[in-house]
Parts: structure tokens; C-alpha cells; sequence
């Protein structure tokens, strides 16, 4: 039987990567064929996705598949949550695609809430208040731009509108689609009752779909200008979803998806929406199999990567690690989830000025402001353990950290240190081997959930810190 191989397109918010895998000897194989920068762009005071520009690379790294010797059997396309399109009656983009961290959201619950309380929106969906869910951007357009969503015809989150570039069909996948704040946890499927008292067009909301879902083959333009033709899957589009369904389970633990955001929660069959998970700011989010992904969203990574992109990338993040290790002993701490370092002109100076602002020590050296991160970060993961073990009322033994991330050995060190728990490090690239994942279960190459974590352990290295 001839070799097949697997295309994951795993798009961050700060870059995107093609990476190739396929299964020899019982393991996992992996390699990357394309990366490219992402990153909102700045129109006046709009912070903007260039979708024309995403798909070129999307194209770009398939044919650089074929340049490297892979002709894939199919491939599947992740992103973040909460972003979306809207096309009107020709299937063209109807305005701005806005990107998350844009502040039209603002206020803007105040709104939905002289509708829906938030205690009842809550208990509804399940899905934490974020003022860019995609609730609030959508009643953002109602508000602001009601021309635009009187001419929308369908609504898709990204990866399924790029996935409908390639293929023409239009499908939206339940993982990313229940980030919205707008699905029945119970259903799984659009809160149409929701969707009406919010006034939105209910008629572009297309059925949800689970992954490993066919979309069918690659358009005849999209064959001639790649080269070839290939299976268009659903993964687990939402990327966290498709991280943790990499996650080398052995017993129970919590998962920590360590990237720009990170994630830190565990799989529970039911969504938990009681008073405690409210107050406490948690989220039930969908996962394969509808699983549920109850975790905390806590800002991550996103506060490093900012502080070295403001010395111009002049450090790897190892040496930035290295640095704040050196600094270990600098006390100041900052409350991660602040809205303040969301979408600072200058994190190292946010920073700073929260030092200020509380009274503390105000770091000077790049080592001393990374060490204030790595090290608040270590403590707010402390405190979610903490209250996930109560609310969920058992006591878990390990920690699971997936994603970039899990190389961050002086963070890990810290966060073993701050939760007492084993911290099992790896796989890095856990999002696009979720993505693959679902298309090898989709091939039937791999049986299901339960097997396919067991190739991820013994295909890649972990490390476990204590």
C-alpha cells in the first residue's frame, strides 16, 4: 500500500506553518514544509485580518508540499476562535474582517446584556465573557455597521471560510463555532432562540459539523495552481481543540496549551456552568467528540513574544528564558489577565507601569520584565489549578503542557513549582498533530482518540518536570 501523507495548515496569530506528517513503524512522523509571519494588521484605529493575504500563503505552503516531495490525501486547516467573515449574496467578503484584539467590542456588552443578563447568557452557553467573543463582535456589527450584516448571507469562522476557497462548500465545524457564545452546550448546534433575540440573521448560520467531517476534493482552480488534488477535512478547527486532543494522556490531569494564549483546564463530558465556574471566569468550550474543554483563558505567551518583538526579535526566546532565570530572584509580580497588556502600544512599558501602579519594583533589564512574566504566569497557573480541582471536585496529579510553550523549561520549572504537580512537557507542535490526528482517524489509519495519543507519546519527546 502506497505511503500516504497528511497536510496540516496550523495558523496562529502570530504565524502559520504547513507541516507534513504520516504514520511509519507505528509512530508519528512530522515535518514541516512552509512558515510564514501573521499578524493583525493596523488600518487607522482597526486592527485588521488580511484573509487575501492568509489565503495566498495557505496556497503557498501546498505547493511547497509538492516541492518537498509530499502529495498529500488531505489536508485540514486550523486558526484561533471568535474571528469570522461575512459574504454576501455572491460569496464575496462584506466589509472588514476584524480581528480580536480591535476595540469596537467595547461597551458593547453593556448592550447584550440590556437583552440577556450575563449570569443567564452564562448559563446558556457555558462560554467564559470575553468582550471579543464573537457574541459581542457580531452585536458590534448590528451597532456599527448594519449595512454590512443586512447583506450577510452566510457567517463562517475562518477556517471554515478558507476552507471554503478550496473546496466551494460551505460548512462551519463545532469546536471553533462553539467559541462564539452563540451554541447550545446541550444541542451542540446554534442557539437559534439566542440568535433572534439578538436581532442577528439567523439564515447565515450554517448546521455544525464535527471533525473529521469531509469537505470533498480541491476546486479545479485550486488543483491547477497547486498541483495537485487532495481530501479537504474538519479537524478540531478551533487550534486549542485541536492542541488538546494531542495531549499524551496517560492518567487524569489538566492541560496547559502554552502558546500566544494560554489554556489551562481539563475534558469533561458535560459543560459546568455553576455558580463557582461563572464567578471564576471558566469556559466549556466543544471538543472532539464532544468532549468538553473546561479551562481557563489566561493571556499567555503573547506578553513575551511582545517584549521581544520591541527589541526586534534581537533574542531567541531560550536566551530570554536564560535571562529571566538569571533575574529569579526580582519580586514585582503583574496580574496577567489584565486588561492593560490585551493590546498595549508597548508591553515592556505596560509592564513597568503596572510595577508602578502597585507600588512595586519597576524592572529595568529585559530580564527582569520577562522574569516578572514567566513568574506571574507560573502563579496564575497555581491559582487555576486550584480552582479547577474545586470546582470539578477531584484532585488531579499532573499537568499536561502542549504547545510552543513546552519548551520553555524555565517556566515549566516554575509552574511545577507553583502548582505541585508533575508537569509532562510536549508534544510542541500539538496543534497541528491534533489536526492531523483527526484526518489519520478520519482515514481510519489510526482507531480512535484513545489510540492516536498513544502514537503521540511514543512518537514524540516529552519531558516531565517535578
Amino acid at each position: 500500500m502506497s505511503q500516504k501523507y497528511y497536510l496540516a495548515v496550523d495558523i496562529g496569530a502570530s504565524s502559520g506553518r504547513h507541516m507534513i506528517s504520516w504514520l511509519e513503524d507505528g509512530k508519528m512522523k512530522m515535518e514541516e514544509v512552509y512558515r510564514f509571519q501573521n499578524g493583525m494588521v493596523t488600518q487607522g484605529d482597526k486592527k485588521l485580518w488580511d484573509t487575501k493575504s492568509l489565503f495566498r500563503e495557505i496556497v503557498a505552503g501546498m505547493k511547497a508540499a509538492k516541492e518537498a516531495g509530499y502529495v498529500p490525501s488531505s489536508m485540514s486547516i486550523d486558526t484561533w476562535a471568535v474571528d469570522y467573515v461575512l459574504l454576501d449574496e455572491k460569496d464575496e467578503v462584506l466589509g472588514d474582517t476584524y480581528g480580536y484584539r480591535d476595540s469596537r467590542t467595547k461597551g458593547v456588552d453593556e448592550e447584550v446584556y440590556k437583552i440577556i443578563s450575563e449570569e443567564t447568557l452564562y448559563k446558556r452557553s457555558g462560554i467564559q465573557k470575553q468582550i471579543f467573543n464573537t457574541i459581542y463582535q457580531l452585536y458590534a456589527d448590528k451597532l456599527q455597521r448594519p449595512e454590512v450584516l443586512a447583506k450577510a448571507k452566510t457567517f463562517l469562522m475562518l477556517p471554515d471560510y478558507f476552507q471554503f476557497l478550496l473546496t466551494g462548500k460551505k460548512k462551519s465545524e463545532y469546536t471553533n463555532g462553539s467559541s462564539t457564545q452563540l451554541v447550545n452546550p446541550n444541542t451542540k448546534q446554534w442557539d437559534f432562540e439566542l440568535i433572534d433575540m439578538l436581532g442577528l440573521p439567523k439564515e447565515m448560520f450554517h448546521t455544525l459539523q464535527m471533525p473529521g467531517t469531509s469537505l470533498g476534493r480541491l476546486t479545479p482552480a485550486i488543483q491547477k495552481e497547486v498541483g495537485y488534488d487532495c481530501e479537504v477535512i474538519m479537524c478540531a478547527s478551533h487550534d486549542t481543540a485541536s492542541a488538546v486532543m494531542a495531549m499524551p494522556k496517560t492518567v487524569d490531569g489538566l492541560y496547559l496549551s502554552s502558546g500566544t494564549w494560554s489554556l489551562m483546564g481539563v475534558e469533561l463530558p458535560e459543560a459546568l456552568r455553576d455558580e463557582n465556574s461563572h464567578e471564576g471566569n471558566f469556559t466549556n468550550e466543544g471538543g472532539y467528540e464532544y468532549r468538553f474543554r473546561y479551562l481557563k483563558n489566561i493571556m499567555g505567551l503573547w506578553m513575551i513574544q511582545s517584549v521581544r518583538h520591541e527589541t526586534k526579535d534581537a533574542y531567541s526566546f531560550a536566551e530570554i528564558c536564560a535571562m529571566a532565570e538569571e533575574c529569579n530572584d526580582f519580586s514585582s509580580r503583574v496580574d496577567v489577565n489584565d486588561d492593560c497588556f490585551l493590546a498595549p502600544e508597548n508591553m515592556t512599558e505596560a509592564i513597568k507601569d503596572y510595577c508602578k501602579r502597585t507600588n512595586q519594583a519597576v524592572p529595568d533589564s529585559l530580564g527582569e520584565v520577562a522574569t516578572v512574566v514567566y513568574q506571574s504566569l507560573a502563579e496564575c497557573y497555581g491559582k487555576t489549578v486550584a480552582e479547577v480541582e474545586r470546582n470539578i471536585n477531584k484532585e488531579l496529579e499532573r499537568i499536561y503542557i502542549i504547545g510552543g510553550g513546552a519548551n520553555a523549561a524555565y517556566l515549566n520549572v516554575l509552574t511545577a513549582k507553583a502548582t505541585g504537580k508533575e508537569i509532562y512537557a510536549g508534544p510542541t507542535e500539538a496543534t497541528a498533530i491534533g489536526n492531523i490526528m483527526a484526518q489519520m482517524i478520519a482515514h481510519n489509519e489510526l482507531k480512535d482518540l484513545k489510540v492516536a495519543r498513544k502514537v503521540v507519546r511514543e512518537s514524540f519527546e516529552i519531558k516531565v518536570y517535578k
